[in-house]
């Protein structure tokens, strides 16, 4: 770079540069390119402290990632790209890396789990005394079992829904899927509802979802077909609140959670789409 710019704004940019994904060499070549027109390899090399037997590697790196250009001529020459165009495009071509290597990954680890199965079903070796309870506290792993058992919801949809809320385009998508196969959708909710999330639960009324709401309710619950559902309960124990969810799939403890939902249900008040 030039040779006015301060050591410590050098060493800014040099580390800002490696936290978007450059190594150190080729960060310390493109800031060296950034401050003269065009270079030989050889002359860049003492200049960005990179190895001669290395600076090639590092030269054509930075043209493969859209930091630098050559010029082919009787001696390689290399200058910057303007950094306005070589670093939104770099970032937009990291993004699109990422997105499809994720993209990879789910569907490998769909291929896996369904793989997988088998081997875990046969090391449970049967059905365990408590293989009907479950505790999971992991949130992604929480909607994951909700969202199978409302998409297997034959008869009736259950829920004492409380804060914190979720508001999940799949999860509306799967209610709104089980009200279209003929499934009963009954939602209990706690008046201190905030204004947003109640706008948003009054299409779910539209659509023909029921919701009453009570002064306050006991746990969050959402149970399917009364056999199977999901109880959270609040820890409270630590001082970060955080829920634990029981997944259970058990006719008796279905049966008893519908008596107590019901109860609640014939004491709440109609919903009010604008509080």
């Amino acid at each position: 770079m030039n040779a006015d710019v301060p050591e410590v704004e050098y060493l800014r940019y040099w580390r800002n540069l490696q936290q978007l994904g450059l190594n150190a060499y080729e960060a310390r070549a493109w800031l060296v390119l950034l401050g003269h027109g065009q270079f030989k390899a050889l002359e860049i090399a003492p200049r960005a402290h990179v190895p001669r037997q290395k600076i090639y590697e590092v030269l054509d790196s930075l043209v493969e990632k859209g930091f630098a250009q050559m010029v082919q001529g009787r001696t390689k020459l290399f200058s910057a790209v303007e950094p306005k165009l070589a670093l939104p495009s770099w970032l937009e071509n990291k993004r699109r890396q990422t997105e499809h290597e994720l993209e990879n990954q789910q569907r490998s680890a769909a291929i896996l789990a369904g793989d997988l199965e088998a081997l875990y079903s046969q090391g449970r070796g049967g059905r365990g005394t408590l293989d009907f309870l479950r505790i999971v506290s992991e949130q992604n792993q929480t909607a994951t079992e909700y969202r199978r058992m409302l998409s297997g919801a034959a008869g009736d949809y259950l829920e004492f829904s409380r804060a914190p809320y979720a508001v999940d385009p799949v999860d509306e998508k799967l209610v709104l899927a089980a009200l279209g196969r003929g499934v009963t959708c009954r939602l209990l909710i706690e008046d201190t509802i905030d204004h947003k999330h109640r706008e948003w639960l009054a299409g779910y009324t539209g659509a023909g979802v029921q919701i009453r709401e009570a002064a306050s309710l006991p746990l969050k619950m959402a149970l399917f077909d009364a056999k199977c559902g999901l109880i959270a309960l609040l820890d409270p124990v630590i001082t970060r609140p955080m829920w634990t969810s029981l997944v259970f799939d058990h006719p008796g403890l279905g049966e008893a959670m519908r008596h107590l939902f019901d109860d609640h249900w014939r004491r709440a008040a109609p919903f009010r789409a604008i509080a």
